[in-house]
This record gives structure tokens, sequence and C-alpha cells, in this order.
């Protein structure tokens, strides 16, 4: 989860295979990664806009699992699930993401959540296993504009999580 290098960072091997969101949210980091990684958040924030999200099961520990659907505001049902890979709080999360447990066309998220001053800056960097996955997620599933709508939806949740414990 940490940097290595000096300078400006070569061209990644799997550019043509990754996805890489951030965002800065107005929120203590160690808030921003608890609203990732308890069901209790998640469900209220998980998503792109007009998505519902169902957990089935909820394990947070390295090798555990997140089994969930997805309800699109069309009311499509999407199976979806995530085993964490790595969990380092409250600096970053690895998990594979699938929709069910040994699902060929998974792809690997790598999240980074640093401070900004009183902020958190959360960077989500996902890589597929080809290029053509990538493409797929990307043109199809709209990834990119879901992936901001998520962080977004977060940034929104724990902002109302701090303004309402500053009026308590």
């Amino acid at each position: 989860m940490s940097e290595t290098g000096q300078g400006a960072p070569a061209q990644s091997a799997t550019a043509d295979r990754e996805i890489m969101i951030s965002r800065v949210i107005d929120a203590p980091r160690e808030l921003v990664f608890e609203a990732f990684t308890e069901v209790r958040h998640l469900s209220r924030w998980w998503g792109p806009e007009g998505f519902t999200t169902t957990t089935r099961s909820f394990e947070f520990h390295v090798g555990g699992e997140w089994d969930f659907v997805m309800h699109g505001p069309d009311g499509t049902d999407y199976q979806e699930w995530i085993t964490w890979t790595e969990i380092v709080p409250p600096e970053g999360i690895a998990l594979l993401h699938g929709e069910y447990r040994g699902d060929p066309n998974s792809f690997e998220s790598v999240l980074v959540f640093a401070p900004d001053g009183a902020a958190t800056r959360i960077e989500m960097r996902t890589v597929f296993a080809t290029k053509e996955l990538r493409d797929e997620a990307v043109e199809k599933y709209h990834a990119i504009e879901g992936g901001q709508q998520t962080l977004s939806n977060l940034a929104a949740y724990v902002t109302e999580i701090v303004r309402k414990g500053a009026e308590g």
C-alpha cells in the first residue's frame, strides 16, 4: 500500500487494463475507512446513483467475503461478490470483485486512504485480467462514471455523519 520510487511514476505495465478513480472527502481518514469496511455503513451508500444494495453475508477480514446484490434503478439485480485480500487499517484495502466466487472475469481493486489536511483522499485502482474486460466494463457497464458516483455517495454519506456529529 506504500508508494515506492522517486519522481514521476513510470507507465504501469497494466495501464491498458486499469481504471483509476480518486476523490477528496471532507472527513477524517478513520471515518472514511470505517464507512468502507462496516456493512452497516456500506449498505447505506454503496453503488452508483439510484442503486441499492442487499447484503447476503459480510465478513471483513483477509479471506472474508461480501456476498451482495446491487439493485439497479431499472429493477435489474446484479449478483456481486468480493473477497478481501489485504487490509491495512486505516491506510488501505485490496480486494477481488466478481459476480461469484471463482468468477474468471473478476477484477482486483486497491483502495488507498490518505490524509489530505483534515480531509481524506481515496484512490481506487482497479485492474482487469485483460484490456477487453476493462473496455467492456467501461463501455457496457459505465465503470468509470459508476465508480465516481459510488465515491460521491461515500463522500455525501460520511460528510453527513460528520455534520450530525458536529450538531450533537
